[in-house]
């Protein structure tokens, strides 16, 4: 399984972007998909999920109601929509996929497949 992750840019802050994430390979729609994040000097850290169905979807706190993550099985891709975006949302977002790790799971060290990071950077 290989996931390719892109949309990362500069953004000014309360701005929006769309981040995606293909996947390819033995992929197939069964597996839980993923975002995490790591910024400069910090560790990855867990920030949205959605489990295969695409029926329920997980959030860490602080980007609850700005953040939306979906997917369309058809294309094999997830997204990433952030909105309201603050300067402490600046990180490397990775997409991530396990067939076993739930989309709530915050473990990074459970996730089995991970795509290259895109950087976003927020400026305030």
């Amino acid at each position: 399984v290989q996931l390719q992750a892109s949309g990362g840019g500069l953004v000014q802050a309360w701005g929006s972007r769309r981040l995606s994430c293909v996947a390819s390979g033995r992929m197939n729609s069964r597996y839980n998909m993923g975002w995490f994040r790591r910024a400069p000097g910090k560790g990855r850290e867990f920030v949205a999920g959605i489990n295969l169905s695409g029926g329920s979807t997980y959030y860490r706190d602080s980007v609850k109601g700005r953040f939306t993550i979906s997917r369309d099985t058809a294309k094999n891709t997830v997204y990433l929509q952030m909105n309201s975006l603050r300067p402490e949302d600046s990180a490397y977002y990775y997409c991530a996929a396990d067939l076993f790790a739930s989309g709530s799971n915050t473990k990074y060290t459970d996730w089995r497949y991970w795509g290259q990071g895109t950087l976003v950077t927020v400026s305030s």
